[in-house]
């Protein structure tokens, strides 16, 4: 749902990464919009699945330390926000991380 966001509203999206000073965000919203096509794509179908958690990793990663720096921002409710939300991305991390452990192949669901 995250990745059809990203096309569907992909310029709103720009907007928003751009006021967090994202270097080309219209194009870093199309590039993390594939990512986490890819990346959820490959969890759903048992299909690359090392490479499906790098990508997303590779996402929470950016998303974490740029946009939801909450340690830079001073308006309260807006630093509490991010801070949520920071430490809401380090736990999809880690339960990427615990998927990591499931035996390979995977199982396919089709």
């Amino acid at each position: 749902m995250n990745a059809y966001n990203h096309f569907k509203n992909g310029k709103m999206l720009a907007q928003y990464a751009e006021s967090k000073s994202v270097p080309q965000p219209l194009m870093s919203v199309f590039i993390t919009g594939i990512m986490l096509l890819l990346g959820g794509l490959g969890i759903i179908l048992g299909t690359y699945v090392n490479l499906a958690i790098a990508l997303l990793i590779l996402f929470l990663l950016g998303t974490l330390i740029k946009m939801h720096a909450y340690w830079k921002v001073s308006d309260p409710m807006i630093r509490m926000g991010e801070h949520v939300n920071f430490y809401k991305n380090l736990a999809l991390i880690g339960a990427l991380l615990l998927l990591l452990s499931i035996p390979q192949p995977w199982e396919s669901l089709f």
